[in-house]
């Protein structure tokens, strides 16, 4: 009895034991990519476009040389991988957020927070040198403007439709999402003249505070308009 209740018991741990080394074995390489990217995400913040080195993520990763080569051939692969990475998530972030907003007023400063959160990002400025160093129509030129398109368009799609579920009318609602966006991009881009944290926090509460005072003015007439 004790000796087939053992068996009984044994069975399911080995059974359970193979399946979770089937999973790790299934997912190895997906974790270490993600480990690499992170990794690579790091040294970009670190060092920049300029300083980044492969070697440098191998040894922050905690992987070889060849393992790493063998997923990113070489470093402007793994920089364009580390941008879509952090696009990728910024982007996923970003509709998760745009889904929790109630009102006008929460869609815009949840808006205003999203951009600023991406667009104020060190990674964000990297993908700006990338974009300024390669240019437009060079391959990672057209690899940075595929990877933006992919992963910002349908982040902006998402707060579009939150500012109309919120009350602002559609039309409105896309000029506020193109005004909003590029004013914080425009303010993330002055960053490389003048880094004024202050003016740029006193700023966006302006045209916050401008954004609330014209859709109690002109929202409700927009809305029957349309």
């Amino acid at each position: 009895m004790r000796s087939r209740a053992a068996s009984s018991v044994a069975a399911p741990s080995v059974a359970v034991r193979a399946v979770r080394k089937r999973r790790t074995q299934a997912q190895r390489s997906a974790e270490m990519r993600e480990r690499i990217l992170d990794a690579a995400v790091r040294k970009l913040g670190d060092k920049g476009y300029a300083g980044f080195r492969t070697a440098d993520v191998a040894t922050e990763a905690g992987v070889s040389k060849g393992a790493l080569t063998h997923h990113y051939a070489s470093k402007d692969a793994l920089v364009m991988a580390a941008l879509e990475h952090v696009f990728r998530k910024a982007s996923e972030r970003g509709q998760q957020r745009a889904t929790r907003v109630r009102s006008i007023d929460s869609a815009i400063q949840s808006l205003l927070n999203d951009s600023r959160d991406f667009f104020f990002s060190d990674l964000f400025l990297i993908a700006v040198d990338v974009a300024i160093l390669g240019g437009r129509d060079t391959p990672n030129g057209e690899q940075l403007n595929a990877i933006s398109r992919a992963h910002r368009l349908p982040v902006e799609a998402a707060w579009l439709q939150a500012l109309i579920d919120a009350g602002v009318p559609g039309k409105l609602a896309e000029d506020l999402l193109w005004l909003t966006i590029s004013i914080v991009r425009g303010l993330a881009i002055r960053r490389l003249l003048a880094d004024d944290p202050p003016r740029f926090e006193r700023l966006l509460k302006l045209w916050r505070s401008m954004v609330a005072d014209y859709l109690r003015t002109h929202g409700a007439k927009k809305a029957r308009d349309e």
